[in-house]
């Protein structure tokens, strides 16, 4: 990924958050029959220096788990918000003219070596973890025990978990930080114009970090 070092995000808390707020990565990776990407929520636990772990399922029926040996490199790559950028937001456009669209965005990448995982004690573990982050806070909750015991022991049967140890991690959150003060005020201005959510705008618009 090309990361001009304006857009560069190295700070681990940043990057987790981002992951949390946007779970559903891409998973990316080479196979006999060439590249292969799938979209799959996954659980993210980063530690400093550009390590950490990516957990995950995919469907059983799904060939990826077959078509990869352990320990294979896979990119997983997590989107956060984007928005179009127009140059009549910025002042300085109104100056000398100076200025053309652009798109904001935020993103994380990360790069590391895959396993599959069968054990059903590990997938029933997950699966409740996964559940408990994503139904957090919701008035009427779901749980595992909510369905048939049954029933849940056919879906499980039907997924494969995997973890993916993560060797490398690039953070890119482009937010105006290229622009003046007053341009990035605007932008900031224009979005808000435009609806976007308060959460949103931290990853839309940032100030460079001091030197």
């Amino acid at each position: 990924m090309y990361v001009p070092v304006h857009f560069l995000e190295t700070r681990v808390e940043l990057l987790q958050a981002l992951i949390e707020r946007h779970p559903l990565g891409t998973l990316v990776a080479v196979t006999a029959e060439g590249l292969t990407a799938n979209h799959v929520p996954m659980l993210a636990a980063l530690q400093e220096g550009g390590r950490g772990r990516l957990r995950g399922h995919i469907a059983r029926s799904n060939s990826l788990w077959r078509d990869l040996q352990r320990d294979t490199a896979v990119l997983a790559i997590f989107s956060g918000t984007d928005h179009y950028i127009s140059p009549t937001w910025y002042p300085s456009k109104r100056e000398h003219g100076k200025a053309v669209p652009t798109w904001n965005y935020a993103t994380v990448h990360l790069k590391g070596t895959i396993r599959f995982i069968e054990d059903g004690t590990w997938l029933r573990e997950f699966v409740g973890e996964l559940t408990d982050v994503f139904e957090r806070g919701r008035p009427n909750r779901w749980h595992m025990g909510d369905s048939p015991p049954d029933y849940i022991e056919g879906m499980l049967r039907a997924i494969v978990g995997f973890e993916i140890e993560v060797t490398s991690i690039a953070g890119k959150f482009k937010g105006s930080q290229n622009r003046s003060v007053a341009d990035r005020e605007g932008v900031r201005s224009a979005l808000t114009a435009e609806v976007a959510p308060a959460s949103d705008m931290s990853e839309l618009v940032r100030d460079p970090e001091p030197s």
